[in-house]
């Protein structure tokens, strides 16, 4: 009886203590909720938002949850923030530095449309340059959204056009004894033109020329109305690059000369008395707590940005992202499954990649589809091969002029190296059972029979895949067979060939997706992301466990990863196709 007593005495102590330790988590949960509400969001009364866009930037990557600190911005981040910031009265203005990070024309046609936007709301932006230091159009067709552009003094202004190269290994494979057997569909397909050919063919430099054709008659239209200048004199403005600040303000290309704190000068006196400056990341991350406050319908937000692979998606050492089949897929049910879910805009900025994580992300989009959710594909920078393979059933699909699109083929092979370790004094001994067991052998060749099995591969894969979009996008098959090939189109060129239902950005795919959902225009609509993005613990434990061990070895391959001889040589292994067919389109020439 008296352990009994003890006993008893001990249980009401345990309870007693656990109850008061609830009571304090409630308290304590009370008062941080009527502090947080007393002090808001922690921004300035009045503030202008300052947007470095002086890096290459992403359209809507994955966070990298070993990045320690902010989040670095993406191209949807920033277009998300500045319909946010149209509403918000703290926000007087922009303050953008921009000129060295090469910003792609589509990229640069969905931030321009993002600022015209906020600027149509009554409020300014301000662009300030240290010199447009890359020949491309992007990066100044960003800056000519802004009221003024102002420029330091002596300066280039460098802006020219678009251009490129692309590298071919194949006299080099050649000399080391290396065997590149890769089949593609079709003669467009130049993924891996690099392993297969000695210079550029001439399918691919005529879709190449068309592409930067397209890209400079749509960007310097643009800058012209921008400018309010005749696109002719833009012409020749840009032949006269590479020039001197001077220059540029003479031609009318900018405005102001000055350096960056007179431009800021210049906005604070706009912004009035008393104005702060808010990082642009700073906002992003004090707003993201409002996401899913407000009233009305809510649409679906899935992002998908990376190549394409089997499986879960992966955060790259060297800063890439991958969409994970599984993941995508399973975001598309998620967002089909809820309720209050009336319509799903898709994200897409890919090359493409795994013809079975395609299929299956597809295959999602259409059982979406099928439980009434209308799909709108919202094409980013890169939405090619695979990118466009899962867009190809959307109810519409949007694309800026400058989105490169199509590619609608396939591409399978190796390169085997059996010869070229010969030559330096390695052997590899293989054992194996079966007739086609090193079917994909690094090391041997494909036999007559295995190149024979590898071409019936890519003919089947190619025909299901232009099959797919002609009943996705309700064309002729001859029609699509005329138009695929392989080919890349700019979303310009695609949008006269029925492969792009509309041209726009972001916003224009919302407001068809609001249509197609039956929502009144005007209509207030709440975006809810898909997927939930991963804290930087879980990720961590997911990835690598909980040692620490891991870590420090994390960040000593990572810093060798970011090596540049390093990171040639990976781009180039990227290209390789991995024995597989696939639908990648990744040999594309780097803008000047």
């Amino acid at each position: 009886m008296a352990f009994l007593r003890w006993a008893r005495s001990i249980l009401i102590g345990t309870l007693n203590g656990a109850a008061k330790f609830a009571l304090f988590l409630v308290l304590l949960f009370i008062v941080l909720f009527v502090i947080g509400l007393w002090q808001g969001d922690g921004l300035p009364k009045t503030f202008v938002l300052a947007l470095d866009l002086r890096q290459p930037i992403a359209d809507s990557a994955r966070t990298q949850p070993f990045n320690i600190g902010t989040k670095p911005l993406t191209v949807m981040d920033i277009v998300l923030a500045l319909d946010d910031a149209e509403r918000d009265s703290r926000v007087k203005g922009v303050w953008m530095r921009l000129g060295t990070a090469g910003i792609s024309v589509a990229e640069a046609e969905e931030l321009a449309t993002a600022l015209k936007r906020f600027r149509a709301s009554g409020k300014f932006v301000i662009a300030h340059s240290q010199g447009f230091l890359s020949a491309g159009l992007g990066d100044y067709l960003t800056a000519s959204a802004a009221d003024q552009i102002w420029m330091q003094p002596k300066t280039p202004f460098s802006t020219a056009g678009e251009g490129g190269g692309e590298l071919f290994l194949r006299g080099l494979l050649d000399k080391v004894g290396a065997v590149p057997q890769i089949a593609k569909r079709a003669e467009y397909k130049s993924a891996a033109d690099m392993f297969m050919e000695k210079s550029m063919t001439g399918p691919d430099r005529e879709q190449l020329n068309a592409m930067i054709g397209s890209w400079y008659q749509s960007a310097t239209a643009e800058v012209a109305a921008a400018r309010k200048l005749d696109r002719q004199k833009i012409v020749a403005d840009f032949d006269a690059s590479p020039q001197f600040t001077e220059d540029a303000k003479n031609a009318g290309l900018i405005d102001r000369i000055g350096y960056d704190d007179d431009a800021w000068q210049e906005a604070v006196a706009r912004a009035g008395a008393g104005a702060k400056s808010v990082q642009m990341p700073d906002y992003i991350k004090a707003r993201s707590q409002l996401e899913e406050i407000g009233s009305g319908p809510h649409i679906a937000l899935v992002e998908a940005a990376g190549e394409i692979v089997d499986g879960k998606s992966a955060d790259g050492l060297s800063g890439g992202g991958s969409i994970g089949g599984d993941d995508l897929a399973r975001a598309i049910r998620d967002a089909a499954k809820a309720d209050d879910i009336k319509a799903i805009v898709l994200r897409v900025d890919s090359p493409g990649g795994s013809v079975a994580a395609s299929d299956q992300i597809l295959d999602a989009v259409k059982k979406a589809q099928a439980k009434g959710k209308p799909v709108v594909v919202s094409m980013g920078g890169l939405a090619a091969s695979g990118g466009y393979y899962i867009s190809s059933s959307a109810n519409a699909i949007v694309a800026e002029p400058g989105t490169i699109t199509g590619s609608i083929g396939v591409l399978t092979g190796k390169v085997s190296f059996g010869k070229s370790l010969e030559m330096i004094g390695v052997n590899v001994g293989e054992v194996s059972i079966g007739k086609n067991t090193e079917f994909d052998s690094a090391v041997q060749p494909f036999t007559p029979d295995q190149w024979a099995d590898l071409n019936h591969q890519a003919d089947a894969i190619y025909a299901d895949f232009t099959q797919k979009v002609a009943t996705g996008r309700k064309l002729p098959l001859e029609k699509v067979q005329q138009i695929a090939k392989g080919r890349v189109w700019t979303g310009a060129d695609a949008s006269s060939r029925g492969l792009v239902d509309k041209l726009g950005g972001f916003w224009t795919a919302a407001d068809v997706a609001e249509k197609l959902a039956g929502i009144a225009p005007g209509t207030g609509v709440v975006f809810r992301k898909y997927p939930r993005e991963k804290g930087f613990f879980e990720a961590l434990n997911e990835a690598f466990g909980e040692t620490s061990a891991v870590v420090r070895t994390f960040e000593g391959v990572n810093t060798l990863l970011n090596l540049p001889p390093l990171r040639a040589i990976l781009s180039a292994d990227r290209e390789l196709p991995r024995g597989g067919v696939e639908m990648r389109v990744t040999n594309l020439p780097a803008s000047r």
